[in-house]
């Protein structure tokens, strides 16, 4: 089985790019994230023609995930608040950002964490409370789906200098003490990043700026990862991160990460 996770940056902008990458490519299940659309202008019929059932949460302009899977899911929720409930989930769901499903003894969370704009911003505290959220939301699907567990998506944080094309001060977006500290408060002590499974190497990564030719000079971040409970990442045979689709015309500025079992 192959999961890949993808921020498309607008499935309707990208939908060429999307529908040709899985022609070209074995993939079991895609979770998306940005996808920029309400649910009924979602482009749903190029890729049920190649044989995926769609489990989509969308808004106008901003965010939006959805799931593309071979078999159909099970259980399948979106939002925070069918697992936290709506107090606990407070105005997080407000934000398209979080949908899961089953598939075979193995869950599926698709998550398209908050950017958080700047170090101490309004976004940023929105930002550190959506991840206490999340940490709520993965313990009690632990409680509730005993079975293995695969959280990926595009995290915007990276753990390590591994990720980043150069270093960057603490009071970077994306890089800062709080938000680590945050994510790894979240993901507990036994989900593990897929690709460090295979590789401690540095410079592999996942995002580049369409600025000032960030992909042409590789000036890049690994924010897209595959978090996996201990008996999934045993499973696994492979991480990649493919950068074929960002070298196309109209990229995405994020390009596939591929887990496989």
């Amino acid at each position: 089985m192959k999961i890949a996770t993808w921020n498309v940056n607008s499935i309707r902008t990208r939908q060429q790019i999307v529908c040709e990458w899985l022609e070209a490519n074995a993939i079991d299940i895609l979770c998306l994230q940005e996808t920029k659309v309400i649910d009924e202008a979602f482009p749903k019929t190029p890729f049920e023609e190649l044989g995926y059932h769609l489990y989509i949460g969308g808004q106008k302009a901003y965010n939006g995930v959805a799931i593309f899977s071979r078999t159909p899911l099970q259980d399948v929720t979106l939002g925070f608040a069918p697992i936290v409930g709506d107090t606990t989930a407070e105005n997080f769901d407000e934000q398209k950002r979080v949908i899961s499903g089953v598939a075979g003894d193995a869950r599926i969370v698709n998550l398209y964490v908050p950017n958080g704009s700047a170090v101490g911003s309004e976004k940023y505290d929105y930002k550190l409370g959506w991840f206490k959220v999340l940490k709520e939301y993965l313990q009690q699907l632990r409680q509730k789906s005993p079975g293995e567990l695969c959280v990926c998506g595009d995290f915007n944080i990276v753990l390590d200098d591994r990720d980043i094309y150069q270093p960057k001060k603490d009071n970077h977006i994306m890089n800062s003490p709080a938000e680590k500290q945050a994510l790894q408060e979240a993901l507990g002590l036994d989900l593990k990043d897929a690709l460090r499974k295979f590789s401690d190497e540095g410079g592999q990564f996942s995002w580049w700026d369409y600025r000032q030719g960030g992909f042409q000079r590789n000036r890049g971040w690994r924010i897209d990862r595959h978090y996996l409970t201990p008996k999934l990442y045993e499973r696994a045979i492979s991480c990649t991160i493919d950068i074929e689709p960002r070298k196309k015309p109209k990229p995405s500025d994020h390009t596939p990460v591929i887990v496989e079992f």
